[in-house]
């Protein structure tokens, strides 16, 4: 008989959350993809895509944590940025070719103002080069087929725009400004069209150069592993954070031990805030995440269940 040479089957790495330092150049599908053979499971998601060139905080949910990313999506971001005021592309970011340059000379008080002005619940039109499908094809492979795209404004929060640092730059014989923000904005608020509306609003067009994401709802970017750290581990010694763990970022409620078991049968319990908009993590008294609920009305019902009660 010959000699069996595959591989040993690996265990694949316990449910949880994987916190990820995207590098740039990647995909948010390329990092799922290693992650999946890093972990050994096919059941690998992400909680939000960044662009290629963007860095920063990817949220990776494995085995049973993946039904957490439809919740953690939702969440607010935070991203610090770099736009450069002088020029337009068509992505609005510096991978799209430019289709109009401005001397920038702006007026003191100038910059501040345009910023405050796009601070608060504000209207967004998102960038075309999106990934928001119309008549069930996405905006951006409509551009990238020649299209003209024209998507409907929607309401976002952008709770914080602080300017960290100006200085001018040169592109082309062309007198630009390139300035470093940080910006907490709310579920579905593009960065990029924040930087193509703050050039309109000052004359000179404007793009984004460079994106971090600092910040994923409660997980920041200190406690984002570089995917590079994480090739050399086994699906064992990957730094997840259990699934018991991963209800400390979302409101929380503790369950009574009968409480617990009606919501492993999928049973409804009084809610403990009536009318509360946001998911509830459930915790049974033992520590364990027993689910997620809605409490949008007097009786809590379970989004999706962690902890089944034993038959």
């Amino acid at each position: 008989m010959g000699t069996d040479t595959r591989a040993p089957r690996r265990e694949p790495a316990p449910d949880g959350l994987l916190i990820v330092d995207k590098p740039g150049g990647w995909t948010s599908h390329d990092v799922v993809a290693k992650v999946r053979y890093l972990a050994a499971t096919r059941k690998v998601g992400h909680a939000g895509t960044l662009d290629p060139m963007a860095t920063g905080v990817l949220v990776l949910g494995i085995g049973r944590a993946t039904k957490l990313l439809t919740f953690l999506v939702g969440c607010d971001k935070s991203y610090a940025a770099t736009i450069r005021l002088g020029a337009s592309t068509v992505t609005d970011d510096a991978e799209g070719e430019i289709t109009e340059a401005t001397p920038v000379d702006l007026q003191p008080g100038a910059l501040e103002a345009a910023v405050a002005g796009l601070t608060g619940e504000i209207q967004q039109v998102p960038s075309a080069v999106s990934a928001i499908k119309i008549d069930g094809v996405r905006s951006y492979a409509r551009v990238r087929g020649g299209e003209t795209v024209a998507l409907a404004a929607r309401p976002i929060t952008v709770s914080r725009f602080e300017i960290r640092d100006r200085r001018s730059v040169e592109a082309d014989g062309i007198p630009m400004l390139d300035v470093d923000v940080e910006v907490d904005v709310s579920s579905g608020t593009y960065v990029r069209a924040l930087a193509r509306d703050l050039g309109a609003a000052l004359g000179v067009g404007g793009h984004l150069t460079a994106l971090r994401r600092t910040r994923v709802g409660a997980f920041t970017i200190d406690v984002a592993h570089p995917l590079s750290d994480l090739e050399t581990h086994g699906p064992g010694e990957l730094p997840i954070q259990p699934l018991d763990a991963t209800a400390q970022a979302f409101t929380s409620r503790t369950l009574t031990a009968d409480e617990a078991r009606a919501i492993g049968y999928g049973q409804r319990i009084p809610s403990a805030q009536p009318g509360r908009r946001e998911p509830v993590a459930a915790v049974g008294p033992d520590g364990r995440f027993v689910a997620m609920l809605d409490e949008s009305g007097p009786r809590a019902k379970p989004h999706v269940v962690f902890a089944p009660a034993a038959s």
